[in-house]
């Protein structure tokens, strides 16, 4: 049986360049930009010394590009170095006549030359070129990175492997209130790491306390907290929670807070609902690898029925839509306090 080939991840294909393992071309591409701008700012600054780049190192643009001439580059030798670098930055804007033909690329595709790394940038979507993307691809010449904008669940998985690559370690919790404080904003996130992993005693673990004393967020007044007070039911510690979203609105927005919300009372329906109730089978319902976390939407389960799950989904939606003017032009932290009020006597 054949083995199933693992994704390229960003860290794991940054920890290759950075040891130099070098691939003769790299296509990278799709929506985040933070990716693709630090993948390629780490190719030049591992392939070249700063001293041979005036005569190794060529970046062009998609607009100005013209694809044989960038082939006939990437055929010559690099002059008093081991390499050279030719970046095509957005590849999306390429003119559409046949000098600029992604396609073309398919050929030098075919043989390139190992002392050439070759990037192609293609940002907000994924390149269109069939038949080189499959060369590339056939003849295991290079690699295509597809740079995907993450999500709350992907964020925790980005944390806890960028918090390894640091040495470190970090645990659920953490991870999830550095989540909420930072947002999905890939490029603040890796810097507060940094300077979270500096900061670090002999245990190498990043700690509520630490994120709280080094970045500002507050260990008592976040969404994790929020959501075991959901989970508990504890009208008090809710409210309270709520009175410092308020007050903090620029970190804690009702537009990220719904979400949340229906998240919960979501997952908590798919584990009441769930045949089978094994750990692993209520992980895979789930889509999740956290056990702490499926534990507390068992835990969830047994304080909400059924019928108030489903209800307060339905008016969670019908929050986001007021809060957006649909229906409603009343405060949506108003909003919000009415719907908490329905849900703590759901």
């Amino acid at each position: 049986m054949a083995v199933k080939k693992e994704a390229v991840t960003y860290l794991s294909l940054l920890n290759d360049i950075k040891n130099k393992k070098f691939q003769p071309i790299y296509v990278l591409q799709g929506e985040e930009a933070y990716y693709i701008d630090s993948l390629t700012e780490a190719i030049i600054d591992s392939a070249l010394e700063e001293e041979e780049r005036d005569f190794n190192l060529t970046v062009t643009y998609g607009i100005d590009a013209d694809v044989k001439e960038l082939m006939g580059a990437c055929r010559r030798y690099p002059m008093m170095a081991e390499r050279q670098v030719i970046v095509l930055k957005e590849a999306q804007n390429l003119k559409n006549n046949a000098e600029c033909n992604i396609d073309l690329f398919k050929f030098y595709a075919e043989n390139p030359l190992r002392s050439t790394v070759l990037v192609i940038c293609n940002k907000g979507g994924n390149l269109k070129s069939k038949e080189f993307l499959s060369t590339l691809k056939s003849e295991g010449t290079g690699v295509v990175f597809e740079s995907k904008k993450e999500t709350e669940s992907s964020m925790l998985n980005l944390i806890s492997g960028y918090v390894k690559s640091k040495g470190c370690t970090i645990d659920v919790k953490s991870a999830t209130m550095l989540r909420d404080f930072v947002g999905l904003d890939v490029a603040r996130m890796f810097g507060e790491i940094d300077k979270l992993s500096i900061l670090v005693d002999q245990s190498k673990q990043i700690t509520p306390e630490m994120i709280e004393k080094n970045i500002g967020i507050s260990k008592d007044y976040n969404m994790f907290e929020f959501e075991d007070a959901l989970i508990d039911r504890n009208v008090g510690k809710a409210f309270k929670i709520l009175d410092y979203f308020e007050k903090n609105q620029k970190n804690n927005p009702v537009q990220l807070i719904t979400p949340r919300i229906f998240g919960f009372f979501v997952n908590t329906l798919l584990v009441q609902t769930a045949k089978d109730k094994s750990q692993k089978g209520l992980l895979e319902r789930l889509d999740s690898k956290s056990t702490y976390r499926l534990n507390k939407f068992i835990t969830a389960a047994g304080n909400y029925s059924k019928i108030a799950c489903v209800n307060n989904i339905s008016a969670v939606r019908r929050l986001d839509a007021q809060s957006k003017g649909i229906g409603s032009r009343q405060d949506a932290f108003a909003l919000l306090r009415d719907l908490l009020f329905r849900i703590m006597t759901s």
